[in-house]
């Protein structure tokens, strides 16, 4: 099944051919394999080859086999990767780096959600300007503005965190809660990874 074009960014084939892409941009110096990333990026494993296919042709992507296994990675030597990998930085990047730089001591949950999330869950509108930030836990506020800060350099978008404990997950009083929890957000820590 072909997912459509994404609405973060719909010069993409599909949502899939944009993740695949982000992931192995984003992480330029790994390895990974295609069921590897078909988990990661939930994504049906004969979907993925169809993209690897078409990107390794385009000379995007290269891949070499170890067994059984075709490993893949980004071709940072084609003339478009510089540029693609900024674009996939600031359009796809938000959900890999707000978990890399988020997974900070006490966080059972982060959230991303407003505009951000909007688009990403495909609902059109303008691209987004800054990316909103939950954390859930008990955590040192110290360490989620450090964390802000770091996304932020990464990302070149302001990073906009806010901190509830998990009783405000769990029984959403919060009026901030009631709204996250009622439009579109990704799960970039605990619970299920993409959920809504």
């Amino acid at each position: 099944m072909r997912s459509s074009g994404p609405a973060l960014l719909p010069i993409f084939r599909s949502q899939h051919q944009a993740e695949l892409l982000m992931w192995l941009f984003l992480h330029p110096q790994e390895e990974y394999g295609v069921t590897q990333l078909a988990e990661r990026l939930c994504a049906p494993v004969s979907t993925l080859h169809r993209e690897v296919v078409r990107l390794e042709a385009a000379g995007l992507i290269t891949s070499r086999s170890l067994g059984r296994n075709r490993l893949l990675r980004a071709n940072m030597g084609h003339p478009a990767s510089r540029p693609l990998a900024e674009l996939l930085d600031l359009t796809f990047g938000p959900r890999v780096v707000v978990a890399e730089e988020f997974d900070v001591p006490g966080a059972d949950r982060v959230v991303i959600f407003g505009s951000w999330a909007s688009r990403y869950e495909g609902e059109v509108g303008l691209p987004p300007h800054d990316i909103d930030v939950l954390v859930v836990g008990e955590v040192d506020r110290a360490d989620v503005y450090e964390a802000a800060e770091r996304a932020q350099a990464r990302l070149g978008l302001e990073v906009n965190p806010v901190v509830r404990s998990p009783q405000a997950w769990r029984e959403p009083v919060d009026e901030l809660v009631v709204q996250i929890k009622g439009t579109a957000h990704t799960v970039v820590i605990g619970g299920d990874q993409g959920e809504s």
